[in-house]
């Protein structure tokens, strides 16, 4: 039987990995609680090259647009997430409101 101090070590090393593995994509750590485990992290604004992206409409016949919506409405957005362990030592990740 592991002994409770083994469990919060290896919970603490799983929630470091996660974290380094979200700022190694690109998030930022905003604030962070290592005795709960949780942290919330930031992940900037993307521009949009709407010039290229126009182009890239024109050159496939409007095929483009989809994409192009996706990128300018989606995945260019700022994101704002929760990281966290819960009582079981398993993560999660929520999502948190831009304020």
């Amino acid at each position: 039987m592991k002994s409770n101090n083994s469990v919060n070590d290896e919970n603490l090393i799983k929630f470091s990995s996660i974290l380094t593995n979200k700022t190694n994509n690109g998030f930022v750590i905003l604030e962070r609680n290592d005795k709960l485990p949780y942290a919330i992290l930031l992940k900037s604004e993307k521009k949009v090259d709407h010039i290229s992206n126009f182009f890239m409409f024109c050159a496939t016949l409007g095929l483009w647009s989809i994409v192009w919506i996706y990128i300018s409405q989606v995945s260019s957005k700022a994101k704002k997430i929760l990281v966290a362990l819960d009582e079981d030592g398993n993560p999660f990740e929520e999502k948190c409101y831009m304020g």
